[in-house]
Order: C-alpha cells, then sequence, then structure tokens
C-alpha cells in the first residue's frame, strides 16, 4: 500500500479503551463483581459502532483485536462507521434472566460516558440478542430524559429494530458466494456441497438461504458436535430440533462426526461461523474444500491462512463475507433516526445491493493486485480510513 508510517501509527492503537467494574446484586443476595470492556479502534468515518459479547472468554486483547476489525469491515462495505467493540467476562449460562438483565444495566451505565446514537452504537454478539440491547436503549433513554432508539441497533422489531436482521450476516455470506461462483465461474450455487461449522443464527440462516438456492448442505455442527450426510441435510428439520434442544446431538439426519471433522470433510465449500481461530495450522492441511468462507469473526489464524492459499483454497474473508449484519445494523440505525421503516422486500434488495458492490470492489482489486481476497479487502478498507484521517487532519 505504501502506506505512510505516521498512519500505520495511527491505525496500530484503538483511540479508547474503557475497562468498567460491574458489580451486580445476583438472585441470592450476593454481589458479584464483573468486567467489562468497551474498545473504540477509529472513528475518522463516523460513529464508533460493533458488537457487545457477554463471555468467559472475553479479555482486553480479544476485544482491542475485534474493534479494528470492525473499523475494516465498517469501511469495507462502505458504511458511515469507525469500529468498536464491547465485552463483560461472564459465563451466561450460569446467569438467570434478573441476574443478565441487572448485569446488562450496570454495564450500560458505567459506558454511558462514551455510547449515544452519533457516539458508539453496540449491537449484538456472542451471548447477547435482541433483548440484551433493549435493556440498553431503556437504560440509556432513562438516564438521557427521552427514548433514544439509535443507541443500539439488533433490537427487537416491536421497539424500533429492523425486519430482516436476524438473517441478516446468513444473508450475506450467502449473498457474497453467490456473487462470487456466478462471477468467478459463472455457475450457480445448485448442487455445491456444503459443509457449515456452527448453528446460531448466523449458520442456520446461512444453511438455509443456501438450501433454497440448491446448494447441497451436507454437513453442519455445534459447540457439541455435528452431522454429515453426503446426501443432504434437511435443513428445516435440523432447525426445528436444535431450536427445541439447543444441540444437534443425536438428530437423526447423518451421521455423528465431531467439530474437527467437519472442517476437513469432504465438501466444496466450508463456512466457519463459530468462533474465532477455529482453522489453525494443525486443521489446515487437511481441509479438502476448495472454497472457504468466513462467517465468524477471525476463524481463520495467520498460519492456516497462508497454508491454505499455498494449497490453492480460495477464502473470502471475514470482513466481506460477515459484513451483513452491521450493513443491516446500519439501516435500522437510519431507520430509527428517521422513524421511517422499510419493509423486509426494501431490507433485503438494499443488503444485495451493499454486498454486490462490496465483493465486485475486492475481486476488482484482487485482479489489480494480483493478491487474493484477504489482501485486496484489507487493501481497500484501510485505504478508505486513511483517506479519511488524512483529510480530516490532526487536532489541534
Amino acid at each position: 500500500m505504501g502506506l505512510d508510517p505516521l498512519y500505520r501509527a495511527l491505525l496500530s492503537s484503538p483511540k479508547r479503551v474503557l475497562t468498567v467494574s460491574c458489580p451486580v446484586r445476583m438472585d441470592d443476595g450476593t454481589i458479584q463483581v464483573f468486567t467489562g470492556y468497551r474498545v473504540q479502534h477509529n472513528n475518522a468515518r463516523g460513529p464508533f459502532k460493533g458488537g457487545l459479547r457477554f463471555d468467559p472468554a472475553v479479555d482486553r486483547d480479544e476485544v482491542m483485536a475485534l474493534a479494528m476489525l470492525q473499523t475494516w469491515k465498517n469501511a469495507l462495505v462502505d458504511l458511515p462507521y469507525g469500529g468498536a467493540k464491547g465485552g463483560v467476562v461472564c459465563d451466561i449460562k450460569t446467569l438467570s434472566l434478573g441476574e443478565k438483565e441487572r448485569l446488562t444495566r450496570r454495564y450500560t451505565a458505567e459506558v454511558m460516558p462514551i455510547i449515544g446514537p452519533m457516539d458508539d452504537i453496540p449491537a449484538p454478539d456472542l451471548g447477547t440478542d435482541g433483548q440484551v440491547m433493549a435493556w440498553i436503549m431503556d437504560t440509556y433513554s432513562m438516564m438521557v430524559g427521552r427514548q433514544s432508539l439509535g443507541v443500539v441497533t439488533g433490537k427487537p422489531v416491536a421497539l424500533g429494530g429492523s425486519v430482516g436482521r436476524e438473517e441478516a450476516t446468513g444473508r450475506g455470506v450467502m449473498c457474497v458466494l453467490k456473487r462470487f461462483v456466478e462471477t468467478t465461474q459463472h455457475g450457480s450455487l445448485e448442487g455445491m456441497k456444503i459443509a457449515i461449522q456452527g448453528f446460531g443464527q448466523v449458520g442456520y440462516h446461512a444453511a438455509r438461504l443456501l438450501d433454497e438456492l440448491g446448494a447441497v448442505i451436507v454437513g453442519i455442527s455445534d459447540a457439541f458436535g455435528g452431522i454429515y450426510n453426503e446426501e443432504g441435510i434437511d435443513i428445516e428439520a435440523a432447525g426445528l430440533y436444535y431450536r427445541e434442544r439447543r444441540q444437534l446431538t443425536d438428530f437423526p439426519g447423518g451421521d455423528a462426526i465431531t467439530n474437527e471433522d467437519l472442517l476437513t470433510c469432504e465438501c466444496d465449500v466450508l463456512i466457519p461461523a463459530a468462533r474465532e481461530n477455529t482453522l489453525d495450522a494443525n486443521i489446515a492441511p487437511h481441509v479438502q474444500a476448495k472454497i472457504v468462507v468466513e462467517a465468524a469473526n477471525g476463524p481463520t489464524t495467520p498460519e492456516a491462512d497462508e497454508i491454505l492459499r499455498d494449497l490453492g483454497i480460495t477464502i473470502l474473508p471475514d470482513i466481506l463475507a460477515n459484513a451483513g449484519g452491521v450493513t443491516v445494523s446500519y439501516f435500522e440505525w437510519v431507520q430509527g433516526l428517521d422513524n421511517y421503516f422499510w419493509d423486509l422486500t426494501r431490507v433485503r434488495g438494499e443488503l444485495q445491493r451493499v454486498m454486490d458492490r462490496a465483493f465486485d470492489a475486492v475481486n476488482a482489486k484482487a485482479d489489480e493486485a494480483d493478491c487474493d481476497y484477504r489482501t485486496a479487502a484489507y487493501t481497500i478498507a484501510i485505504g478508505r480510513v486513511v483517506d479519511a484521517v488524512r483529510l480530516k487532519g490532526l487536532f489541534p
């Protein structure tokens, strides 16, 4: 890129890292103190924007890395946002609904000075959902003395959320893969064998939408393991089974496999849609897919990335492939600010347009620079942020 050392230094560190203590009264009357973070990486292109996760593995470095990734993702799909990320160290499965609400409201109160519709807009991530966003919005609104729909995205539709938000990340994955196949292979998804690691909101909707387009979903998995059926899995039945039991164990639609088996199974397309760093240097040499679509954030380690490239496997990177969620979050933010809400057809059409435009830009850059898609995507994203920083200049 020929990046000026000044901009390299400016973009290598976050603008702000806030660490907060969140004392919460538990159901048994005791007080437990949780640690929370909100990292704001860069806001040269607009307000900070990024998810909030409740997870035992949350730490400061992870949140800092994810905030930077969010900056590049927002820039790549050309949203008027900077990047941020938040997290609270907790095991959400051990908390009651009341404890979860009190933790959410306390965290909101602690980060209140740095969030807001024109400052920093959180969204759901691991361990959080529309209900958590509703509590954040209500807490913020009570403290500022007016209803503020734009302070978070990913809210329930009844509270100013956008239709189509739940499926948005999975739909974005489908859009990018479909565009790639049509553009570079002049084909379609019909008959392509696809394995998906992770069957939560992202993995399920990606599987459902790809299945509707004629792809054959041969493997799916969750944290406990998965199933494989070379003839194809009934995704509707698997989705119903998963929603009822919260795991795929003993689902009768295929043979039981481990998550490692799924990552290395025979398929045309592998979609890691679970956690970061699942595709590592031990797994990568055994991947049989010809295309990897990163539906999760950072699922491929740098070492594995190099191995996959050497094997001739095409990687559609996370900052492109999973940007559908933040794109529809942007639509929700705009709708909330205007108090004018779109129908599902418009949301899906606008998402398709944004994802197609982003892929086309990355594909053109990869051809022009003779590089892989990840390098092309980062080159475009970082370049856009640098342009904004350069035009604004330094204050004072």
